[in-house]
């Protein structure tokens, strides 16, 4: 898209002995979506770009075992942000090197092989040392990152361009992801009591659900609907410039203008009516031919005409129109970027640090669950429509900070934590869960719909800058608050002191 902001349009009109249907007469009859099935397989494919990470935080009871006394969740947390974002600005720049198809493709095929090799070498047959598997298995999460943000990034543009709660759909697809991963985790655990099996099979069904994501988008982007809305603001953007010109101005004069493009009409313009009596309703006789120089010609009608086009840089072109984009939605970014600041100052870090007595190594797992479930209501009644004003969503958002140290006192101090008891962690889980999901959808639906268009897809990328931005100062922020709660204890919480003589009667099989 960027790369035609650089370039001039000519759009060449005239009379044409048939009325010709405009973008704005095809959105009186737009293909309809069945049943919702393009809506439910957007949230099945949107949940393939986070199902290999969520696939390694909800094993938080293998690598908790395997890697004992670490800070293994923090740090692949951190992992995957940082690769993220970086990622995602890489991303925003080279958005058009390749195609949107080429790009969540790429995304799939690299999180396929990467979880393939992790449960088959580190699970399986446990090829690596602790060291070495630990430091193989922030390796796969970067790399996993990588392959997820260029997913990401170009299904929040591809959805921009479809109506609103299509986006909203792919981002319940996130939580979605979480929530079959989580469910997949419970029922590995409860029906097999070998740790190595159960992680195995754990994983062989998240790379199977992943493969399914896969098949599924591909069909859905070749369904008359998606095609319908993708054609439609292509058209508006204008994004090659032959599609104006060769199809006689597949757009109409109003977004042509939005773009710079000069528009020649010759059968109205009083300089040129007389040209025209002689071939009045032949719309034929253009010569569609434009010499890319400091000038570009083109013939109309048997007449050569030169148009102007400054050169100007494309990278200028690039940032200007970000900024002019952000101008805009500035609010949305605050807003989606504080609500995963928030969310990711405790998950998955905090919330794996949570300690139960009763539930033992069953509760980072339940209550991720409870997270992950709530954040997929969230993302359901974020798509009640609601037109928020952007100063209240930003409050709301902000409102959010309160759970962090209310969580905080649920580990802290580490031997009594003052909020004790499995009650206060749950439901604050279920509080972060349910507001992430609803404050995490709501920019991203909003902010589309506030920008023309063909700059919807750029807004999209844009908006994915932000909420990565929010996901890596959280990320940090975390690390700051599992050093505030002091160095971890060696021994569990729960383990009771003994006295010399209780330890020789337990010793002995006595009673205490």
């Amino acid at each position: 898209m960027d790369e035609n902001l650089t370039r001039g349009y000519c759009q060449l009109s005239s009379p044409s002995t048939r009325p010709r249907r405009t973008a704005n007469q095809d959105r009186v009859n737009p293909p309809r979506d069945p049943c919702s099935c393009i809506y439910l397989s957007l949230v099945l494919a949107g949940a393939g770009f986070l199902l290999p990470y969520n696939s390694f935080i909800t094993a938080v009871d293998y690598y908790d075992n395997r890697f004992p006394n670490s800070t293994i969740i923090f740090d692949m947390s951190m992992t995957y942000i940082i690769v993220a974002f970086v990622s995602v600005c890489i991303n925003n720049v080279l958005v058009e090197a390749l195609s949107m198809p080429v790009r969540i493709t790429f995304g799939y095929l690299v999180s396929f092989v990467v979880l393939l090799i992790i449960a088959l070498c580190d699970v399986w047959y446990q090829v690596f040392t602790p060291d070495i598997g630990y430091k193989v298995t922030l390796t796969a999460v970067a790399v996993v990152a990588i392959g997820a943000t260029v997913q990401q990034s170009s299904f929040y543009g591809f959805t921009s361009m479809l109506p609103s709660r299509y986006t909203q759909a792919v981002m319940t697809g996130e939580s979605a992801a979480g929530l079959i991963i989580s469910m997949n985790r419970i029922i590995t655990k409860s029906l097999l009591n070998d740790q190595r099996i159960n992680t195995i099979i754990f994983f062989i069904i998240s790379i199977s659900i992943l493969w399914v994501c896969f098949i599924v988008f591909h069909i859905i982007r070749r369904t008359e609907f998606v095609r319908f809305y993708v054609s439609l603001c292509e058209s508006a953007g204008v994004p090659e410039d032959q599609r104006g010109i060769t199809k006689g101005g597949g757009c109409t004069e109003e977004v042509s203008l939005r773009y710079g493009v000069l528009i020649i009409q010759s059968p109205t313009s009083p300089t040129s009516r007389s040209a025209d009596s002689s071939t009045s309703g032949n719309s034929e006789n253009t010569v569609r031919e434009i010499t890319r120089s400091n000038e570009e010609r083109v013939m109309f009608q048997g007449q050569s005409y030169k148009v102007h086009v400054p050169k100007v840089s494309s990278i200028k072109k690039g940032i200007r129109m970000r900024y002019e984009v952000s101008k805009t939605v500035w609010p949305y970014m605050l807003s989606i970027g504080l609500a995963y600041f928030v969310t990711l100052c405790l998950f998955p870090g905090i919330e794996s640090e949570v300690i139960s007595c009763k539930l033992g190594s069953w509760m980072p797992i339940i209550i991720m669950a409870i997270f992950n479930g709530c954040d997929f209501l969230g993302k359901i009644v974020a798509s009640i429509p609601y037109d928020w004003p952007r100063g209240r969503l930003v409050a709301a958002t902000f409102c959010r900070v309160l759970i962090i140290p209310l969580l905080m006192l649920c580990v802290t101090p580490r031997e009594h934590p003052t909020l004790s008891g499995d009650v206060w962690p749950l439901l604050l889980s279920l509080v972060l869960g349910l507001t992430n999901g609803y404050f995490g959808s709501v920019p991203m639906i909003l902010a589309p719909s506030r920008v023309p268009d063909e700059q919807r897809e750029l807004c999209g990328n844009i908006m994915t800058l932000s909420y990565s931005l929010g996901l890596t100062t959280g990320s940090g922020v975390a690390y700051l608050l599992d050093y505030l709660m002091g160095p971890h204890r060696v021994t569990s919480p729960c383990v009771v002191d003994l006295t010399p003589a209780q330890h020789l009667n337990s010793t002995f099989g006595q009673p205490l």
